[in-house]
């Protein structure tokens, strides 16, 4: 199999990051509350939620946020999320390649990256999602 960390082609790695990507993007409003994150969580069948809108993007959350903040004592019902969404956001363009977005998110220690269209969100891309772009072929 090929290593990426020695710079050998893989098979996808240049494919185009919206084959892959999710182009529905799960939201919860910047005001709701842990648990109203948790209920989109459940309803959505996803693990990141975009704090806001595909228009104006205030944040992230996951679940493991939510679990993290609950277990830290944090009140699930009063707790906004935008006090435990992340806000340092990484973002590339739809016209970026796989190998592109999967390098984000390696310099940037995250999972998922904001995929952009004329400054607005189009869709989100995981880490799990571009698996199979780095798969080689006949394995």
């Amino acid at each position: 199999m090929p290593d990426p960390s020695r710079g050998v082609p893989v098979s996808g790695g240049g494919a185009g990051i919206s084959l892959f990507m999710a182009e529905q993007v799960a939201t919860v409003p910047a005001s709701a509350s842990l648990l109203g994150a948790a209920e989109e969580f459940v309803a959505d069948e996803v693990g990141l939620l975009v704090v806001g809108s595909q228009d104006d993007v205030r944040g992230v959350i996951s679940e493991r946020d939510v679990v993290r903040a609950i277990g830290a004592g944090r009140d699930p019902a009063t707790t906004p999320v935008l006090d435990v969404a992340h806000t340092g956001l990484v973002w590339c363009s739809v016209t970026a390649t796989v190998q592109e977005a999967a390098l984000l998110m390696m310099t940037e220690y995250v999972r998922h990256v904001l995929v952009e269209e004329n400054d607005r969100l189009v869709g989100i891309v995981s880490a799990r999602d571009l698996l199979g772009a780095f798969v080689s072929e006949g394995t």
